[in-house]
């Protein structure tokens, strides 16, 4: 079986689909799926493309020697030579690629694929995977198996406010590539009870790809902040005991396994309350074996100010539940002036500040997967559409925009003028921005990925994903 890497490969004018796939020697048909392309005929220039490749690279850095590399990656450094013969080994020269070879164990008299997973460290599972072996029983003395290189092991979350039937083939779709999945939302009423949600089907279908369904809750709507709604609900001792009864009792009822709280625009005054809540649904959840987790709004301080931020209080809610998820999207709000809807240098701010207050343990970075198109010039108020990266993608094609990359946000957007002559700007998502951020998770050793929200196609980021780690699974 050969091992395959994902390259990120940014068009250049001119450039076709004929000569992509010629340069790397990739089948057509696998980049037009890996990356949704709609328009696999007409690229525009700063579009990024997902490409596989045989084999896996190394990026030299400073101080490297041929020797630190085949350590680093369990080869010989005869190995390393063999397959880079362009490489001066005495002289390596920083930022040149290394060719890594795959580690090969040959099955010796009575080895097993559980001794063999033990001796290199990795999981049985990814030994099975890698060589396609249809179970770790059929193998033989003398054949050659492929030891995969572990990859982080991470835990990965989406929600979903589609309909029953659009989660269910997102789920499908996706749900290999998921830890959790939390349908949105049942909503606490001013009587702490909470609004029913149509999710037996979309939790059916998460369990049939081993993905756990949890619960979310929250206080607001498209059309109401919430304040107060959360204010009756956290200051009345009564009605907080009652929310988690009533809490209890759907999660035995559609097989929840977790709780993840949601609550938005919660009163400064009301902070202490918020924590007191969160202890008492740790409290009364975890003799029950569910775990709970807390979506908090981007903070880069403990002294920041405003409603969205002030109640959410980073270190209470890190001490006392089990995973908090930031939301470190919506920069680029939709009513706001166009920019940026995930900036990757404030993101690494708010998940730096987390990071001083709550274990890397439990912090699993937010990550929205949609883009927005706002019209230019802005004028307050006016909202900018809101579609898949897909989407952003097909209208720069269409309308025969140049894609261009903010290097400070790593972010892609572009301009372009519509039929009536209206100018446009929209930013999105690509392969680019999605390893930023999975670069981000590996660097500080985060948890995991929350993505609001599945709906959104963008083939690309699960590709990515699944090339930078292991998912987590039940």
């Amino acid at each position: 079986m050969v091992v395959f890497i994902i390259i990120i490969h940014v068009i250049t004018s001119g450039e076709t689909l004929w000569n992509v796939s010629n340069q790397y020697n990739v089948d057509p048909q696998q980049i037009i799926a890996l990356n949704g392309l709609a328009y696999p005929n007409q690229f525009v220039p700063g579009q990024a493309l997902v490409i596989p490749v045989p084999g896996e690279t190394h990026v030299i850095q400073a101080g490297e020697t041929l020797w630190s590399i085949a350590q680093q990656y369990g080869v010989s450094s005869q190995a390393l030579m063999q397959v880079n013969p362009n490489v001066d080994p005495i002289q390596l020269q920083i930022g040149e690629f290394l060719t890594i070879p795959p580690i090969v164990h040959f099955i010796q008299p009575g080895e097993t694929v559980a001794h063999i997973a033990e001796m290199y460290g990795v999981s049985i599972e990814n030994i099975v995977r890698m060589n396609q072996l249809v179970n770790e029983n059929e193998v033989i003395s003398g054949m050659p198996l492929l030891i995969p290189r572990e990859k982080p092991v991470i835990e990965v979350n989406a929600y979903t406010y589609e309909s029953p039937e659009e989660a269910v083939q997102s789920i499908q779709e996706v749900g290999d590539s998921l830890t959790f999945l939390s349908p949105f939302a049942y909503k606490i009423t001013e009587e702490g009870t909470l609004t029913p949600l149509q999710d037996e089907e979309m939790i059916a279908a998460a369990r049939e790809k081993n993905v756990v369904p949890m619960m979310a809750i929250t206080n607001f709507t498209s059309t109401s902040a919430g304040s107060n709604l959360a204010h009756m609900i956290l200051s009345n001792e009564s009605l907080r005991e009652k929310v988690i009864d009533e809490i209890i009792q759907v999660m035995n009822e559609k097989g929840y396994k977790g709780l993840n709280v949601d609550f938005e625009n919660v009163l400064p005054e009301d902070r202490e309350n918020y924590n007191a809540f969160l202890q008492l649904a740790v409290d009364r959840l975890h003799p029950l074996g569910h775990f709970v987790s807390t979506a908090v709004a981007p903070k880069v301080s403990g002294t920041q100010t405003g409603t969205l931020y002030e109640a959410h209080d980073y270190e209470a809610h890190g001490r006392i539940v089990d995973l908090v998820i930031l939301m470190t999207y919506e920069w680029g709000y939709r009513f706001g002036p166009p920019q940026a809807i995930s900036p990757l240098n404030e993101m690494r701010r708010v998940v730096e500040y987390a990071l001083s207050v709550m274990p890397a343990e439990k912090i699993v970075l937010g990550f929205q997967i949609y883009a927005r198109d706002w019209l230019i010039p802005h004028v307050e108020g006016q909202g900018a559409e809101t579609f898949s990266s897909e989407e952003a993608i097909n209208r720069a094609v269409t309308h025969g925009a140049v894609i261009q990359y903010d290097p400070v946000a790593q972010s892609p957007f572009f301009r372009y003028t519509d039929n009536q002559g209206q100018m446009h700007e929209v930013w999105f998502e690509d392969a680019r921005s999605a390893q930023a951020k999975f670069d981000l998770i590996k660097e500080y050793n985060l948890r995991g990925v929350s993505y609001w929200a599945l709906g959104y196609p963008f083939a690309q980021n699960w590709t990515l994903l699944n090339s930078n780690f292991t998912i987590k699974k039940e």
